[in-house]
């Protein structure tokens, strides 16, 4: 594995992005379908894996996704499309990304609804790639997202991403941070705002500072020893202002992994910036619940954001960031 370094050194190691279109791709692992590729040729960012991709086949990590080589997206289009996208980032401590247990069926129950949905399979630290390159992949994803809108009937004005615990890291990381150049590139795809209309986080790794200093994301983005600035650099809460996207969050309270302090302070920040934020604790429930069981109360929160999605507070809040998702 390679050395992790700080944010400065992972944004200095940029790599030029050739301007090719990219279309569907290869075919899942456990299905057909669509998928999209995120870079023409070799990705931006140091290092690289060998060798096939790998699925869990046992415990934690059945079904979970890790030696990605190629990241890309699966799409799930709907019968009958509502206009809204979003991409969706499995969780897994940046060492693997879990799909059964909670991307996967997310996107599932999103399409059904009308949601366009992106799965997206981005690298992994731990496979061997730069600390930075998953930040890359969901800027990436969302930036080809916006260009198509129109091919896959989306409002390029309401296209969300949504984040399970290391996902939830990265998908806060996106909407917060989405401006911030993570790599060079000048295609088509370059020309539009990879800021997200609204983020889901769910059970999300928020501070990488003690005492939160004890997760995988943690010492997957900035290793065992980091210095203050690493830990600043890559906690969610450091960038919490008034112009970020709308945002919920999900957590338990008897979470071990990532607890609910995690929620709370994001929450609590992007608050008191005057940001639109929303926090809804469960009394249990532990860490990767996915959609979470039927007689669990935190089944609902599909639900939940669905209802959070409609109030209005979305459109309001996406139309005053106009600006920011037009061509530029």
């Amino acid at each position: 594995m390679i050395a992790r370094r700080t944010l400065l050194q992972n944004l200095a190691a940029l790599s030029a992005v050739g301007a090719v279109q990219l279309g569907s791709a290869m075919p899942a692992f456990a299905e057909e379908r669509e998928e999209i590729l995120l870079w023409p040729g070799k990705p931006p960012g140091q290092g690289g894996v060998t060798g096939p991709e790998k699925v869990g086949e046992a415990g934690a990590g059945l079904g979970a996704l890790s030696n990605i080589s190629v990241p890309r997206m699966r799409v799930y289009r709907p019968e009958k499309a509502n206009g809204a996208a979003v991409v969706v980032c499995g969780g897994g401590g940046y060492f693997r990304i879990q799909l059964k247990k909670e991307s996967t069926p997310i996107a599932h129950w999103l399409q059904a609804r009308g949601f366009t949905v992106f799965e997206l399979l981005y690298r992994l630290p731990n496979d061997g790639w730069d600390a930075s390159v998953p930040f890359m992949d969901a800027q990436r994803a969302m930036r080809i997202v916006r260009t198509r809108a129109a091919e896959f009937g989306i409002d390029p004005k309401q296209i969300g991403i949504m984040g399970f615990s290391a996902g939830g890291h990265l998908a806060g990381f996106t909407a917060l941070q989405s401006q911030r150049q993570l790599y060079a590139g000048s295609d088509t795809y370059e020309k539009v705002s990879a800021r997200p209309d609204f983020s889901v986080l769910l059970f999300p790794v928020v501070s990488l500072r003690k005492p939160y200093d004890t997760t995988r994301t943690r010492r997957e983005i900035i290793g065992e020893t980091p210095n203050a600035q690493a830990e600043n650099a890559w906690s969610l809460d450091t960038y919490a202002s008034a112009d970020a996207p709308p945002m919920i969050i999900f957590a338990s309270a008897d979470d071990k992994t990532a607890p609910p302090g995690h929620g709370i302070m994001l929450f609590e920040k992007l608050n008191a910036a005057g940001a639109s934020a929303e926090l809804h604790m469960f009394r249990d429930g532990g860490h990767g619940w996915g959609l979470g069981r039927p007689e669990q109360v935190l089944s609902q929160w599909p639900e939940m954001f669905i209802k959070w999605f409609d109030s209005g507070k979305i459109v309001q809040k996406s139309r005053e960031n106009e600006d920011d998702n037009q061509i530029f």
